[in-house]
C-alpha cells in the first residue's frame, strides 16, 4: 500500500491516500477503549510527568478538532496508573548488566567499563548548544538544500516512517541508521511493551534479537497513523509532537558513510550484494558477468571500493532509480530537523554520557539501561584515511551533493 516505503507510487496522496469514511470511522472507535491500538499494554505516563512538558500549556487553545483529540488523549494518558507501576516494578526486577546472548552481539565486543558522565549542568549547557546550533542553521537563508522550507505538512506520509512513539513514556524518537539504532530501537520495544517473550514484555534490552530490532511491524511509527485514524491523523501527530519529548542521535556525516559502507560492503551481505554491488561494480569498475552470490564474490577478489561507493552517491541517476537506501541517506530526509523541534540531540561521538543523561530525563533511567557501546566503533580519526582514497574533487562534490546540509547542521561542538 501507500505506507509502505518500498510500495511508494507517485498516485499515492500524502497521507496514504483517502481511505471510505466507513474505515476511517472504524479506524475511531476503538479509541475511546483503547487509545494506542499498538499493544495491550502501551499505556502511557499523565501529561504532568512527561518531560519537558508544561502542564496546561496550550493544551485548550487548539483548533476544534485538535481539541477533541487532546481531550480524548488526556483521558487515556490518566488511565490505569496503578497497572504502570506494577509494569515498573516488573522492568527493574531486570539484571543491570545485560547478557550477551546473540553471536553477532558477541563478535562485535561491548565496552563493559564505566564511563565518566558529564554532570547535569554541563548536560544542560551542551544541549542548549546543540539546538542553539541546529536552529541556526535552520534559520539562515543562506543554507539551502532541498525540502528545507516545507512545514510539516507538506512531509508526505512515507517519510515519517523513522520516527518512534512509545505513548506509554510520552517518547518519540527518530532513528538514524549507523547512528546507534539498533540499541535505541531496543530500548523503545522495552519501554512501550511492543513485543513479548513468551507472553511477557522484553525488559532488557540486549535480549531481544536483531532480526526483531528491525522488523517495521514492531514499532508504531508516524507513517501508521494514516490506517488507525483517518483524516485524524495529521492533528494526532501534531499533538504527540507538541506534548511528547523528541530526540534523535546524529554522528559526524562523514564517518557515518565510512560506517555505512564498511558495514554492508566490506563484509558479505547477499541483500546488498545485490541490490547495490553488482550495479556500482559494473559501472563503476566495468565489471561483466558478476557471480551471483556475495560469498563467491568475495571468493573471487570482487568487492565495491570506497570510491566506487562515493561515485555511486554522486550519480544522478542513482536517485532517479530509487531514494538512496536508510543507511546513507541524509539525516534532514529522514529526521526533517527544520520541521521537528527536538528536544534532545545526542551524538554518537558521546553516545555513553548522552544515553545516560537522556534516560534520567526521560525517567525511565531506573528501568532500564542503555547497552554498552561497540568497541570497534569507526573512528572520526579514519575520515582523512578512507577519503585519501579518492580525488579531492570527488570529495568536495561528495560534501556539496551528499553531505552539506547534515555537514553544516551537524552539532560539531
Amino acid at each position: 500500500g501507500c505506507g509502505h516505503r518500498d510500495t511508494l507510487s507517485s498516485s499515492c496522496a500524502r497521507d496514504g491516500g483517502q481511505e471510505p469514511a466507513e474505515h476511517a470511522a472504524l479506524g475511531l472507535l476503538p479509541i475511546g477503549t483503547h487509545f494506542y491500538l499498538h499493544t495491550s499494554f502501551s499505556r502511557p505516563h499523565s501529561p504532568e510527568a512527561i518531560p519537558g512538558i508544561t502542564a496546561g500549556g496550550d493544551w485548550e487553545a487548539l483548533p476544534e478538532v485538535d481539541e477533541f483529540l487532546a481531550k480524548l488523549l488526556s483521558s487515556n494518558l490518566k488511565q490505569n496508573s496503578s497497572t504502570s507501576r506494577k509494569a515498573e516494578q516488573l522492568l527493574i526486577q531486570g539484571s543491570n548488566k545485560p547478557v550477551v546472548s546473540n553471536l553477532e552481539e558477541n563478535i562485535r565486543g561491548y565496552d563493559w567499563s564505566t564511563h565518566n558522565a558529564r554532570n547535569s549542568l554541563d548536560q544542560e549547557k551542551l544541549q542548549i548548544e546543540r539546538q542553539r546550533t541546529l536552529r541556526e542553521f535552520c534559520a539562515n537563508s543562506s543554507f539551502a538544500f532541498p525540502t528545507k522550507e516545507r512545514s510539516f505538512d507538506d512531509i508526505p506520509n512515507y517519510e515519517l516512517n523513522h520516527l518512534i512513539v512509545d505513548d506509554r513514556h510520552g517518547i518519540i524518537y527518530c532513528y538514524v541508521p549507523k547512528v546507534a539504532c539498533t540499541n535505541w530501537k531496543r530500548v523503545m520495544i522495552v519501554l512501550s511493551e511492543s513485543l513479548l517473550d513468551q507472553g511477557v514484555p522484553y525488559r532488557n534490552p540486549l535480549d531481544i534479537p536483531r532480526e526483531h530490532v528491525h522488523n517495521t511491524s514492531t514499532h508504531l511509527t508516524f507513517n501508521k497513523f494514516w490506517r488507525r485514524y483517518g483524516k485524524f491523523s495529521r492533528h494526532l501527530m501534531k499533538i504527540k509532537l507538541k506534548k511528547y519529548t523528541k530526540f534523535l542521535f546524529v554522528r559526524d556525516p562523514f564517518v557515518r558513510l565510512i560506517s555505512a559502507f564498511r558495514s554492508k560492503f566490506e563484509l558479505e551481505n547477499e541483500e546488498f550484494y545485490r541490490r547495490f554491488a553488482i550495479p556500482m561494480l559494473k559501472l563503476y569498475s566495468n565489471h561483466t558477468n558478476l557471480p551471483t552470490s556475495v560469498s563467491e564474490a568475495f571468493g573471487a577478489g570482487l568487492k565495491v571500493s570506497f570510491s566506487d561507493f562515493i561515485q555511486y552517491l554522486l550519480d544522478p541517476r542513482t536517485e532517479k532509480m530509487a531514494p538512496f537506501n536508510e543507511h546513507w541517506r541524509q539525516v534532514y530526509r529522514l529526521c526533517h530537523p527544520c520541521q521537528i523541534d527536538y528536544d534532545f540531540i545526542g551524538k554518537l561521538e558521546t553516545l555513553d554520557e548522552d544515553a545516560a543523561y537522556l534516560l534520567q530525563l526521560l525517567k525511565v533511567d531506573r528501568l532500564l539501561r542503555f547497552p554498552p557501546s561497540y568497541r570497534n566503533r569507526t573512528a572520526s580519526s579514519w575520515e582523512d584515511d578512507w577519503f585519501a582514497k579518492i580525488p579531492l574533487v570527488t570529495a568536495m562534490q561528495c560534501l556539496r551533493a551528499v553531505c552539506d546540509a547534515d555537514v553544516l547542521g551537524y552539532p560539531w561542538g
